[in-house]
Formats: structure tokens, C-alpha cells, sequence
């Protein structure tokens, strides 16, 4: 049985005509890179990644996430050839590689995995819309408490190894700034972040620190593959 959300609601015969194999991704694992020819697409079964916009300075952003929703490479099927962005794992673990080619001729059918991408890729500019939104009105504090939750939900995990130079670039943020969040959100009892790992101690509680971005975002990553009535697709 799949984790990913589009893997769990296609049928074998499809799956099948993807060509999948299983992969492992460490962290730091670069998938995207400006510039860079997408050559395959990556379903995300374990660990987070992450989709960041870099400056001519060498600053970067976080624009996107990918868990275990997560269709990595997409934009190459809806006709791009080469990355605008860099696509790297914050959060070890492992998914499945499907080649670009046979991932455009199941699309091209026009059939339940052509929904399911188009759907995905909704799903993704609703985030980046609201993660924009929310760089613009929300303290640190806010972003933070809704950044380590929306991590967690896309990885499945309370506890993950994050570098402060990570969490810096994922919210644009200057070093001092994001340790004096963090350690706002620790002395509150909500998380402990120690050499480099985080662990989210009280999850309800931490999303009473975060903005309502953070609901927006889960609720509609988590059920963009349900039909407009309600009705889940099949396997999903």
C-alpha cells in the first residue's frame, strides 16, 4: 500500500505503465536545480522536501513543500523542459522515481492521473499563494509555529533534523531573528530544538501560536484529491 496520495488512488494497470522504482533520498538530496533538465518525477512516500527561489546573491527562499502528497517535477509535464527552482530534501527518506516519458504518455490519456496533477499542482499554487500572504502580514513567531507544523504533517513526524541555516533560508529570515523565534516557541514548552533537531513537543498548542495560513494550507494539501462533492477518489 502507497503513502503518496496520487500513487494510493491510481490502479495497478497505471501504476504499472509509470515505470516506478523505489529511491532513497538523504538529506540535502538535490532533485531540481535552475537551469537543470527534469528527468524524471519523484512521488514522495517518506521525508519532506523543499522548493526555494534563489537571489543573485545567493539568498534563497522557500516557495514550496513536498511530502507524502507530492508529485516533485511536475512542471515538466505541463510542458517545461528545464527547473526555475531548486528542489532539495530538508527532511531524509524515500518515494519513487517514474521517468518523465512514460509519466507524459499517462497524462497525455487524460485520464485519472491527469486529474490528479492538475489537482496537485492547484494544490501547490494555493500554497505558495498563502505562504506569500503570509510572509507579508505574520510575525516570525507565526511562521515558524505554521512552517514546523506544515513539515510535520507533509513528513509524518514529530522530530526532524533542521540546521538553523535551514530554517533561516526556509523563512527568509535573518540567524538572530529565527533563534529568538525558536526560542520563544521552546520557552513555551511547544518544541525543543537541540544541535540542529527539532521536536514538536505540543502540536495542538503550537497551532494556537501559528497563523490561520497554516490551517488554509494543511486542509487543502491534505484533500485536493477528493471530487468537488465530497466523495474521495478511489483509493484515496
Amino acid at each position: 500500500m502507497y503513502t503518496n496520495t496520487v500513487l494510493r488512488a491510481l490502479e495497478s494497470a497505471v501504476v504499472e505503465r509509470l515505470r516506478l522504482r523505489p529511491v532513497k533520498f538523504d538529506l540535502g538530496h538535490e532533485f531540481e536545480f535552475p537551469g537543470k533538465q527534469i528527468e524524471h518525477l519523484y512521488f514522495v512516500e517518506a521525508g519532506m522536501a523543499s522548493m526555494t527561489t534563489t537571489f543573485q546573491d545567493g539568498v534563497q527562499v522557500e516557495v514550496g513543500m513536498f511530502g507524502c502528497e507530492s508529485i516533485i517535477g511536475i512542471s515538466a509535464l505541463m510542458g517545461t523542459k528545464r527547473s526555475l527552482n531548486r528542489v532539495y530534501t530538508q527532511i531524509a527518506g524515500s518515494g519513487f522515481a517514474a521517468p518523465l516519458e512514460p509519466a507524459r504518455l499517462e497524462f497525455a490519456r487524460g485520464g485519472i492521473f491527469q486529474l490528479l496533477a492538475l489537482r496537485y499542482v492547484q494544490a501547490q499554487l494555493v500554497q505558495a499563494m498563502q505562504s506569500a500572504g503570509c510572509n507579508a502580514r505574520h510575525n516570525l513567531v507565526q511562521r515558524l509555529a505554521r512552517w514546523l507544523l506544515i513539515c510535520a504533517d507533509r513528513a509524518r513526524t514529530d522530530t526532524f533534523a533542521l540546521s538553523q541555516e535551514y530554517l533561516t533560508d526556509m523563512l527568509g529570515a535573518t540567524r538572530s531573528s529565527v533563534s529568538i523565534a525558536a526560542s520563544a516557541l521552546k520557552g513555551a514548552g511547544l518544541i525543543n530544538y537541540s544541535r540542529g533537531v527539532v521536536r514538536i513537543l505540543d502540536a495542538s498548542s503550537l497551532e494556537g501560536y501559528a497563523c490561520e495560513c497554516y490551517r488554509v494550507i494543511k486542509d487543502h494539501l491534505d484533500n485536493y484529491a477528493e471530487f468537488d462533492h465530497g466523495v474521495a477518489l478511489p483509493g484515496a
